[in-house]
């Protein structure tokens, strides 16, 4: 039995990925894939997460490869693009949990420079009670000494807690952590979940 949750954000409750702004820049799909897995990179984007502004890191990526100037910039310029809007399922589970009287929080790996327009996205982030953002606490999920923070702010122990993430990585560590997990690929697998764990 879990007596909270804890939320992680991007693919769970809101849709994210940079390809939803890229297809729309590269007409080409080798161009694209290209882009992003030679230029701006998901390792250069963990910088991001562990709280370097947008303009520093691309200043290095952009000596690199001046000819993607625009196309780097667009990473922040045109950041909200890469949302494609929120995850009904997770939002109606949000709801519910918090009808029933569960603490909720949220642990994310972000930019502290977009996460205020983040949660902006959806009045279900309102139910959360609490977050830990990555870009502040400069260490970022897999870390576990980002889920120590997390049940020490929060005020629960690992054991009664439920990490809800879409990465297996994350889950993996959270789980060796002391958290109970829930790894996130099937929206529709998520309520069931919940009430396997006693929480709905």
């Amino acid at each position: 039995m879990a007596k909270a949750v804890l939320w992680d954000i991007g693919n769970v409750v809101v849709r994210w990925d940079p390809r939803t702004l890229y297809a729309k820049i590269f007409k080409e799909p080798a161009d694209l894939d290209r882009f992003l897995s030679h230029v701006c990179t998901m390792i250069w984007h963990v910088n991001h997460d562990l709280g370097v502004t947008f303009e520093e890191n691309r200043k290095g990526l952009v000596e690199r490869f001046p000819e993607y100037e625009a196309e780097i910039h667009a990473w922040e310029e045109r950041w909200w693009e890469m949302f494609s809007g929120t995850i009904p399922e997770t939002e109606a589970a949000i709801e519910a949990l918090h009808a029933a009287g569960v603490p909720q929080f949220g642990l994310t790996n972000m930019s502290h420079e977009v996460f205020d327009g983040v949660i902006a996205m959806s009045p279900a982030f309102a139910r959360l009670e609490g977050y830990v953002v990555s870009a502040e606490e400069k260490l970022i999920k897999p870390d576990p000494r980002i889920y120590a923070i997390a049940c020490a702010r929060f005020g629960h122990a690992a054991g009664d807690i439920l990490f809800v993430d879409d990465s297996a990585a994350n889950i993996a560590a959270a789980k060796a952590f002391g958290l109970q997990t829930h790894h996130f690929t099937d929206p529709a697998a998520l309520r069931p979940a919940l009430e396997a764990h006693g929480l709905l």
